[in-house]
Formats: C-alpha cells, sequence, structure tokens
C-alpha cells in the first residue's frame, strides 16, 4: 500500500513535520557590544574541491575551479578582512582542510573563526542518519586537529539540514547554528515544541553569492544578475539591518566571490558598511554567544 499523499495527511501529520525543527524565541539583544547599532556576520564557505568531489566529478577541470578559491580567493579575503578589521567566520569542510595544509592556520592566525561544514560537502539528507553522524563528528575531531580548537558552531552543507541533524548537532553540544532560514535576526531552535539553547544565525539565498553567480556550461545555469546588481541588492540588505539594529549576515565562498569583479563589490559593500558608526564585525559565534547572554528587546 503507498503511503499517503500530503493532501491526506490528518492534522497530527503535517504539524508533526512542522514542529520538528521550528523557531523559537526572537535573540536580539538590547544592544550589542561597545553600543554598536548593527552586528555584521560575514561567512565564507571554504569549499574548493568539495562539491565536485561529492559528485564524483573528478576531471581537472571542474576541481580547478574549486581550487582556484583556495589558491586565489582565500589570500584576496584574508586581505580585505585584515583591512577592515572585521573577524569573521570560515565553515571549513574537513576534506578541503585536508586538501589544503596551513589553510586552517592561516584563519587562526589572522582572528577567525573555524566552524563546520560537513566532511566532504554531503548532502545530508541523502545520506542514512548512522552516516551523517559519522561524517560530522569525523569532520568535527579533523578540524579539532587541524585549527587547534573544537569547532563551536556548524553551518550544513548546502544549508541540507536533515532530519536528524538537530540530533547530531545537539549530540556535539554546538552552540549555533547558520543554516536555517526563519528570521533575519538569531533565534533560539525548538525541537518539538522545547527550547534546544542553540542558536541559529540565519542564512538566505538573497545574501549568498552562489545564488547570482553560479554558472553550469552544460545547462541553462547562467549568472544573471551583474556584480553591481548584487551589491545594491546587499546594501539594502545591511541598510535595513542598520536601522533595525539587528544583524546582517552574508555567505561567501572564496572560489565565487575571490574573482576580480567579485572582490570587487565585497570591498565596495565593506567600505559603505565602515562608514557608519556603531558597527560590530564579529564572528557566527560571538553574535550567537552575545544574542543568547545578552538579553533581548
Amino acid at each position: 500500500m503507498s503511503e499517503l499523499q500530503p493532501w491526506q495527511w490528518d492534522e497530527s501529520t503535517w504539524r508533526g513535520h512542522v514542529e520538528r525543527v521550528r523557531a523559537g524565541r526572537p535573540l536580539r539583544p538590547r544592544s550589542w557590544p561597545g553600543g554598536a547599532q548593527v552586528a555584521v556576520a560575514l561567512s565564507f564557505d571554504s569549499d574548493h574541491e568539495t562539491p565536485a568531489l561529492r559528485d564524483g566529478e573528478v576531471l581537472p577541470g571542474k576541481l580547478s575551479q574549486g581550487e582556484y578559491g583556495a589558491r586565489v580567493g582565500v589570500p584576496r579575503i584574508l586581505r580585505l578582512l585584515e583591512r577592515f578589521a572585521a573577524p569573521s567566520t570560515f565553515f571549513v569542510p574537513a576534506v578541503s582542510a585536508l586538501l589544503h595544509d596551513g589553510e586552517l592556520k592561516s584563519y587562526v592566525d589572522a582572528g577567525h573563526e573555524v566552524a563546520l561544514h560537513g566532511w566532504i560537502h554531503e548532502r545530508n539528507a541523502l545520506l542514512p542518519p548512522e552516516a551523517e553522524r559519522e561524517l560530522t563528528l569525523r569532520a568535527a575531531d579533523t578540524l579539532e586537529r587541524l585549527s587547534g580548537a573544537r569547532p563551536v558552531g556548524i553551518r550544513t552543507p548546502s544549508w541540507d539540514f536533515s532530519a536528524h541533524s538537530l540530533r547530531i548537532i545537539r549530540e556535539l553540544g554546538l552552540a549555533y547554528d547558520s543554516s536555517l532560514m526563519a528570521d533575519d535576526d538569531c533565534y533560539e531552535i525548538v525541537a518539538d515544541g522545547e527550547p534546544t539553547g542553540i542558536v541559529e544565525l540565519p542564512v538566505e539565498w538573497i545574501r549568498d553569492d552562489l545564488a547570482y553567480f553560479t554558472m553550469d556550461r552544460f545547462t541553462t545555469l547562467r549568472p544573471y544578475t551583474p556584480p553591481r546588481g548584487v551589491l545594491s541588492i546587499w546594501r539594502d540588505e545591511f541598510d535595513v539591518a542598520y536601522a533595525e539594529g539587528g544583524v546582517f549576515q552574508l555567505t561567501l565562498h572564496p572560489h565565487c566571490i575571490g574573482h576580480r569583479s567579485r572582490i570587487v563589490i565585497l570591498t565596495r559593500l565593506l567600505e559603505h558598511i565602515a562608514s557608519h558608526d556603531g558597527v560590530w564585525f564579529a564572528t557566527h559565534a560571538q553574535i550567537a554567544e552575545h544574542a543568547l547572554t545578552g538579553g533581548t528587546r
């Protein structure tokens, strides 16, 4: 007998799916450190070759596109962040860290955070729960060994938050996640109606470079928004976050934003942000901790 279709579900079924992982209390603090008006959470997913490897694409052309991120993109990004004294968070698949010796150390030495981003950029929703768990725990051990510190946060690869991801996050004792999209500002994750104490620092495709710049020569996937158009969108996102006193979070990829015409718009964006008084550049871990302990409005 076939499973029921969604339109045939009773209330307990559809309500159960919705309430498995839900946004709880808002965590916009009464104030940011130093009296800042806005918290700026820059993040970089250092995927490099792992999405291609995950999909079994092992020819040199596709892998070279990822290698660009480590070879060219990361050094450019680190120089730019140093210029603006902007501590940021690098979400790193463990295989990326193992492929590029010393990269994690360069992040840590520059004052940035290293956080979890899977083992080989796997698709969690396609994995058996025991495989997702084993890969995540193995990745945590690897990043700790290479960076010198145990990660306190995670971004699931491709923001693919499975039915089992939260259980694994809780088992690891992580402080925050940055994969979900229920708000502009931080909130506490609720599991089946119960608060977890885990902070969500939300993402959104609007604030992700790959949503605008992805290119696949074998399909119709093409970048249709010019870099200066993306700059306009991100600047507006920041301006409203500043006016509201909230969080401006951005998700970037070294192999994407690291290109010349794109690093230009990131530079212009940071110049715009830095022209405002009361901006707190902080890692995701710092923002999550303050959001949880700083008191809400």
